[in-house]
């Protein structure tokens, strides 16, 4: 499978999250690295305070699964904000505010044309975020009932990754744990945002309500309002519930036609006020 290379084959498009949604991997990801070197590279003094706000931002709020620069933009604010000195962060910022592309590429050529301190850090702590997610090998894994739904729906949809992780990490993730042979295409952190990624992959030729996306975050849900298309949850604590819906209700809806409307409101307020226990 080549990067960003499809060929639609089959009527509906269903475009997969991988890390808190497909992979058994978000928890781990933040709580072991994400977080912790952030705080170690931004030199934290208030260490769990700050690893609190990490999670909280990263994993338990409206911001869940948000790009991992976006989320240590947030984290840095909020830090600085109770006191924390880190320096001056306004060339992060207004990088990540600004750039068509969230990746550790386009930091790098950031850092390449103004060298400031601040986006040396950040471009330092996102590789040392990948260095340690690669010790992950061996202990990553999807969460049950995943293979085998997605072997199913491949036999009626194209299936696309889309996710704000790394590629890199994505086809090792899946390769490993035999889920790319049920993917036809992969769209990581460097296609873009999910909706952008939402919005090359429907013009292959899906009709709004022949595409659905399957996140566990508010951002797979906007990105898939700013498209007009379907979105199907994967409640956090409830992953092998969620899989086994989406294999014996939410997908038949969806192939039938029937998913807008109510069942669709009936499973993002189920979404809603899960992540209202959290506000």
């Amino acid at each position: 499978m080549e990067k960003n290379e499809f060929t639609k084959t089959k009527p509906f498009l269903i475009c997969v999250d991988s890390d808190g949604c497909a992979m058994d991997t978000m928890n781990i990801k933040h709580e072991k690295y994400f977080g912790p070197l952030a705080a170690e590279v931004f030199g934290i003094q208030n260490r769990d305070e700050f690893l609190g706000i990490w999670n909280r931002i990263n994993l338990y709020s409206t911001t869940r699964g948000i790009n991992r620069f976006k989320g240590l933009v947030l984290a840095l604010q909020e830090a600085i904000a109770n006191g924390e000195e880190v320096g001056d962060i306004s060339k992060f910022v207004g990088w990540a505010e600004t750039t068509p592309e969230l990746s550790n590429v386009s930091l790098a050529k950031m850092v390449e044309a103004t060298p400031s301190e601040d986006l040396k850090k950040a471009l330092d702590w996102s590789h040392k975020v990948n260095t340690g997610i690669e010790e992950l090998a061996g202990k990553d894994a999807p969460f049950p009932y995943v293979e085998e739904v997605l072997a199913e729906l491949h036999e009626v949809a194209d299936i696309a990754i889309v996710s704000s992780a790394n590629s890199e990490a994505l086809y090792s993730e899946w390769d490993r744990h035999s889920l790319l042979p049920h993917v036809d295409v992969v769209y990581g952190q460097e296609a873009g945002t999910k909706a952008v990624c939402i919005e090359k992959l429907k013009a292959y030729g899906y009709a709004d309500d022949e595409v659905l996306m399957v996140g566990d975050a508010p951002g797979d849900l906007s990105a898939a309002l700013k498209n007009s298309v379907l979105y199907y949850p994967i409640l956090f604590g409830k992953e092998s519930f969620s899989w086994k819906r989406l294999s014996n209700e939410a997908a038949p809806h969806f192939t039938n036609k029937t998913y807008t409307g109510e069942y669709q409101d009936t499973v993002i307020n189920e979404f809603d006020e899960l992540l209202k226990q959290y506000s």
